[in-house]
């Protein structure tokens, strides 16, 4: 099905650059109405989701991430990390601890209750991701990518 049929637009979109946007935009936003969903058992949202994984995966064993770092690899705005490390600590998903090399920084931990959660729900996402992209071959997953840094290169000029 065409874009234009998926947004029942009634004229065509003249431009294809702005029709190619367009898709990016649309299939940016089913994703994220799917991770809601996937999430929402879980009482998780995406983004929360993505702040467990960075703390399983890029912290050394037994160490955490500096508030500084997630920022960097968080798919969200900087503004917003404080207040989702606080959601995140009243639901007992991770804690805050003060840096040893610097009392002015924080360092962030998963607390048990956050691996355990993540332990859970990681294999599922991997698996829901896998399916997610299965109409793709891993080739043009490869192009996929290329692609989109591409346009990502060409933003951050």
């Amino acid at each position: 099905m065409s874009l234009k049929e998926e947004l029942n637009l009634r004229k065509p979109i003249a431009l294809l650059s702005h029709k190619a946007l367009l898709n990016i935009y649309y299939t940016a936003s089913c994703l994220k109405k799917r991770a809601d969903e996937f999430f929402r058992p879980y009482k998780l949202t995406d983004v929360q989701f993505n702040l467990l994984a960075l703390l399983s995966h890029q912290a050394e064993p037994g160490e955490g991430l500096s508030q500084a770092q997630i920022s960097e690899m968080m798919l969200v705005n900087r503004a917003n990390i404080t207040s989702l490390i606080d959601r995140m600590e009243r639901a007992n998903l991770v804690r805050r601890t003060t840096s040893l090399e610097d009392r002015r920084s924080n360092v962030i931990k998963l607390t048990a209750r956050g691996k355990k959660l993540f332990a859970q729900l990681d294999p599922l996402y991997i698996k829901e991701v896998k399916k997610v992209m299965a109409p793709l071959r891993e080739s043009e997953q490869e192009n996929l990518m290329e692609m989109l840094r591409k346009i990502r290169k060409k933003l951050s000029r």
